[in-house]
């Protein structure tokens, strides 16, 4: 599956943006999905995760209550909506899917990887 994000851009904090991920040579609906950003001089690190059927979800604790992974396997597209966005959330944003249905929360699990997408938050 090759996987193509979008939906970067330049927010000002307090901002909102929704990222997507859109599967192409394949079909989303038997992966589960992760997002992962990358900020300036530091390590990629988990964002969020979600199961392949949508059912489940996982985030790390700075996003929690502001940003909301879904999918629509119809579409084969899978989103992030960010609300409340904070300069610290300023980053390249990834996402990575596994084929299988349980939440997969490590970077080095997934395979398939979107070439990023770039979000800044102004203060």
């Amino acid at each position: 599956v090759q996987l193509q994000a979008s939906g970067g851009g330049l927010v000002q904090a307090g901002g909102s943006l929704r990222l997507s991920c859109a599967a192409s040579r394949g079909t989303l609906s038997s992966y589960a999905m992760g997002w992962f950003r990358q900020a300036p001089g530091k390590e990629r690190e988990f964002v969020a995760a979600i199961t392949w059927s949508g059912g489940n979800t996982y985030y790390r604790d700075s996003v929690k209550g502001r940003f909301i992974i879904s999918r629509d396997n119809a579409k084969n597209t899978v989103y992030l909506q960010m609300n409340s966005l904070k300069p610290e959330d300023t980053a390249v944003y990834y996402c990575a899917a596994k084929m299988g249905r349980s939440l997969v929360l490590h970077e080095g699990e997934y395979p398939y990887w979107g070439q990023g997408t770039l979000v800044t938050v102004s203060s």
